[in-house]
């Protein structure tokens, strides 16, 4: 059969809820995914465990690899990065997040973390920076709530709502009880909490209070979930558990050995009978009819084969950087000007150290991070900075510096222990690392783009993405923040401060700002290319992520739905699973959507500005 109810391009995180929530309403649902399936996901006669505890690589899916999406490494010439796999790069600074071409996408390998954004996150407008949403916090509130119920979210309403000043309906709670703080959480609860640090940018003082976060990973679940009748979470596939937990494996990125994380996996195993996943699919065109309705897709095979296949609706949830190519390749959503337009991520800031001797972090157990610092997300001062969420890493020094071996090879190398000295050393230096994530807020910016490369082709010879991408001023002055901010709280806990960005090879993202050295890794939070808004003028799809430029059939439903993060009018810090959830229900053959309270637009508005001369990364 080449003809469906509705195509879906990607099955990552959007993509697999979009054709979830079809399938259970009986469309005929085909998603063609670019990359390579995963056999353990949906037969059991697979272990994926299995495999990966064999693999070489620690990778998702070890027996299916994926080409490189970034190729990303630090030079010390201009412009200070070489950037030589499928993404390509032009721009000032390197946009430093990888994605992944397989079965679930990034979702595979997302930190599991899932805050929600600030009621004032959805109109920065008034802080003099990025775009407003044409939705408020309230409006999606209620999508929070059923996103959080599919992916199996672990936390305290209570901590939320008195630390972030977020709202819940009254006796709301969260399907599972928080998880356990680490050590590392405790260890800093207990030196910092209360204490205040200078903000050198907003002249103002923060006070530390240790806040967990959201977690879409099984805990304990709450009784009180769902009016009384509590929640059991979902296991390997998205089978109920009762017991499924997490354990505390260190290995949740790239797989949880007790499939407690969420990944998009876990909706494939609930899909109806009516969704077929065609995997190694790599879509190149949407098809459009005389009228502009989008009619199908033409995708091709590894071995270079073309295929056609038709649908009543397309939805494109391929990932900020192909979802923007494909439209571009189509030379479809044109009319604003927007599409590849206002790439965003979240760029962090990182800082790494040594508890004082004698004292434990307790690294390499658990998620990731469990809690953070978020006392610096929101209030005046981000007029003048970028606002930056504060994670604390628990798996020692890896992201700042690579896996314990560069420990090891450091010691034996540069120091020249061995035997017993080399353990007893290695085992001190180790228990007592930690590292400080300050995640970075990015407003919308139009010069920040996805086009296609004039020359460079895939190998199906289609052309490859090319990114233009920088850090404003604003997102600068973030980074500058938060580094004082670090060197306080370093201070507090008598810790030994050993960040240095160096070499350059490993820091493609290194900077110059006010006489000091900043880098910065990506979250992988891409977002833009396709962004939200109230008029055909300034944006590519509406609050319903329906493309604007698509006429709507008899039946009042957009043709072409593009879903995903990627169209967030701006990279705050909550994740788009809300977002993601209410398209689910918008446009596309399902339930009519409800009324949505729209802001008047402002006379004042300016359609768009990025940052300007003010300035700017989280699954």
């Amino acid at each position: 059969m080449t003809r469906y109810d509705v195509i879906v391009v990607g099955a990552g995180v959007a993509g697999s809820l979009v054709a979830h929530r079809l399938g259970k309403h009986g469309r005929r649902v085909l998603v063609l995914e670019a990359g390579a399936g995963d056999a353990g996901a949906r037969d059991p006669a697979a272990d994926p465990l299995a495999a990966f505890l064999r693999a070489t690589a620690r990778t998702p899916h070890p027996a299916a690899p994926w080409p490189v999406m970034t190729d990303l490494a630090g030079t010390d010439a201009t412009p200070g990065y070489r950037a030589a796999g499928h993404l390509r790069q032009d721009g000032p600074l390197p946009y430093a997040s990888g994605y992944v071409r397989a079965n679930g996408g990034t979702g595979n390998v997302w930190t599991g973390l899932a805050p929600r954004m600030l009621p004032e996150d959805f109109d920065t407008e008034t802080f003099g920076y990025g775009r407003r949403w044409p939705l408020t916090y309230d409006d999606l509130e209620p999508h929070y709530r059923a996103a959080e119920e599919h992916l199996g979210v672990a936390a305290d309403v209570e901590e939320q709502r008195a630390h972030l000043g977020l709202r819940f309906p009254e006796g709301h709670v969260f399907p599972m009880r928080p998880l356990p703080a680490a050590r590392l959480d405790r260890v800093f609860a207990e030196r910092l909490d209360g204490r205040r640090v200078k903000d050198p940018v907003a002249l103002g003082e923060v006070e530390l209070k240790v806040v967990g976060t959201p977690h879409a990973r099984n805990g304990v679940p709450d009784p009180r979930y769902d009016g009384g009748r509590g929640y059991v979470p979902r296991g390997r596939d998205g089978r109920p558990d009762p017991h499924s937990r997490c354990v505390g494996n260190a290995s949740c990125i790239p797989h949880c050995p007790s499939y407690a994380k969420y990944t998009p996996l876990k909706t494939q195993g609930r899909w109806s009978a009516s969704v077929a996943l065609r995997d190694r699919c790599v879509v190149s065109r949407v098809l459009v009819d005389g009228a502009g309705r989008a009619t199908g897709v033409e995708y091709r095979g590894y071995d270079g084969a073309v295929s056609v296949a038709h649908a009543d609706v397309v939805v494109l949830a391929a990932h900020a950087v192909e979802n923007a190519r494909l439209l571009l390749l189509s030379g479809l959503a044109g009319r604003s000007g927007q599409v590849g337009r206002n790439l965003m991520d979240h760029p962090v800031l990182l800082t790494w150290g040594l508890l004082p001797e004698g004292e434990r972090a307790g690294p390499y157990r658990g998620p990731g991070s469990v809690s953070g610092f978020e006392g610096f997300r929101a209030g005046p001062a981000r007029r003048l900075r970028a606002p930056f969420r504060v994670e604390f890493g628990t798996w020692g020094w890896v992201w700042a510096k690579g896996p314990v071996d560069t420990d090891v090879w450091h010691l034996i190398a540069e120091r020249g222990l061995s035997g017993a000295e080399l353990r007893r050393t290695l085992g001190d230096r180790l228990q007592r690392q930690f590292t400080l994530q300050f995640e970075m807020e990015q407003g919308a910016d139009p010069a920040n783009r996805v086009t296609l490369h004039p020359t460079e082709r895939d190998a199906l010879g289609l052309p490859l993405p090319l990114v233009t991408y920088d850090l404003d001023e604003h997102v600068k002055e973030g980074m500058a923040a938060a580094r004082a901010v670090s060197d306080q709280i370093f201070a507090l806990l008598g810790a030994q401060d050993h960040t240095d960005y160096a070499p350059a090879a490993a820091w493609p993202g290194r900077f110059e700002h006010r006489g000091r050295t900043y880098g910065y890794r990506g979250a992988g939070h891409a977002a833009g290319t396709h962004v939200m808004g109230d008029s055909a003028a300034g944006s590519v799809v509406d609050s319903w992520q329906r493309c604007w430029d698509h006429p709507r059939s008899v039946r009042g439903r957009l043709r072409q739905h593009a879903v995903g993060g990627h169209l967030q009018p701006d990279a705050d810090h909550g994740r788009p699973r809300a977002a993601q959830r209410r398209a689910h229900r918008g446009g596309t053959g399902l339930p009519r959507p409800p009324v949505v309270r729209r802001r008047p637009s402002p006379r004042t508005r300016r359609p768009f500005h990025g940052h300007g001369s003010v300035p700017r990364p989280s699954e």
